[in-house]
């Protein structure tokens, strides 16, 4: 790497910029950079996409906003740094707390609709995780909370905590082992016509937005398997009660492959449409209008426990707006308990 004059690893936070050598001619812009920027805190290779398609880059001068834009051999690369805001500490809080399960190893708790899981810079107090600190006060030495997987802000339902990090590697391939369960309670519109299936399109980051896309050719390989458990009377729009189970767990996919499907769920603001407006009932198409939120619920977990060799299963109730929607739906369903 040669590095131009006035410029330095320990400048990083106002700009950089490199020529490149041999090694990056013929390679995407996002890749060179990436590699060149492996001393700059934070400069994932998301984030040197960002940067990119934000204006922050320019190429012998000419500004570059594709992200696979081809380095040649000479090329000076300029990328400024945005500055880096410092990490604060977790702060513990005392929140309240839904515990589903727990043992010396690890923990189950059922997430409310509108909490974040882990702090963020725009939500750095009031998630699960500054709850599950609190709580942790009075854990055993070496032990800390690990959030095992995420839910998004308004998902409810089934979260699974590790009390040290060797269990929380330990909790990650349980879950991935054969016959591990991860069920969602999903309500849709769309006439699903099918009692189940599987759905495996690929699923790839939209990144001049906020979705996750569903493709055949591109992306991340994702399968989602589903059952149809009750349809409701709403002949225009279609409304069902799926049971969604993952296979693989990648962000947003059961929001994204519902999508895919014609089975938007209802409520959801990035994935979802208005198809309450086609409702015939009024009293059906108010209640679906108000739903605040996707109508996606994390109900059941399924595994062998790492450390008892036990098979144990973590269930959460319904939360209290979807099953108000779900009895104004006239739904007649039954949830087998039965793991399988």
């Amino acid at each position: 790497m040669k590095v131009a004059q006035g410029f330095s690893p320990a400048s990083a936070h106002a700009g950089r910029v490199v020529v490149t050598d041999r090694g990056d001619a013929g390679r995407r812009l996002d890749l060179v950079l990436r590699r060149h920027l492996t001393d700059v805190a934070g400069a994932t290779r998301t984030r040197v996409q960002a940067w990119i398609e934000s204006g922050q880059v320019t190429v012998n001068g000419r500004l570059v906003r594709r992200v696979a834009a081809r380095a040649a051999l000479g090329d000076r690369i300029a990328v400024a740094l945005p500055t880096v805001r410092q990490r604060q500490a977790m702060a513990p809080e005392n929140l309240p707390l839904e515990i589903l399960y727990e043992d010396e190893s690890l923990l189950a708790l059922d997430k409310p609709a509108g909490i974040i899981v882990h702090p963020a810079y725009r939500n750095p107090t009031g998630t699960l995780m500054n709850g599950l600190l609190w709580r942790a006060r009075e854990w055993p030495p070496g032990t800390r909370p690990s959030i095992v997987g995420r839910l998004d802000k308004h998902t409810t339902g089934v979260v699974l905590v590790a009390k040290t990090a060797a269990l929380h590697a330990a909790l990650q391939r349980a879950l991935a082992a054969p016959g591990a369960v991860k069920d969602y309670l999903a309500l849709v519109y769309g006439r699903v016509d099918v009692a189940r299936g599987r759905i495996d399109f690929r699923l790839f980051k939209d990144r001049r937005g906020r979705r996750t896309v569903a493709s055949r050719d591109l992306g991340r390989p994702s399968v989602t398997r589903f059952e149809r458990l009750a349809r409701a009377s709403a002949p225009r729009a279609g409304l069902a009660l799926l049971r969604c189970s993952l296979a693989t767990g990648r962000a947003h996919q059961i929001r994204s492959h519902l999508l895919a499907r014609g089975w938007p769920l209802v409520g959801d603001p990035i994935y979802g449409e208005p198809r309450w407006s086609r409702v015939n009932d009024p009293d059906l198409a108010a209640a679906l209008r108000a739903f605040p939120r996707q109508a996606l619920h994390a109900w059941r977990l399924a595994f062998v426990h790492p450390v008892t060799e036990q098979r144990i299963a973590i269930e959460a109730p319904l939360p209290a707006d979807l099953d108000e929607l779900l009895q104004v739906s006239s739904f007649k369903f039954q949830v087998s308990s039965e793991v399988p």
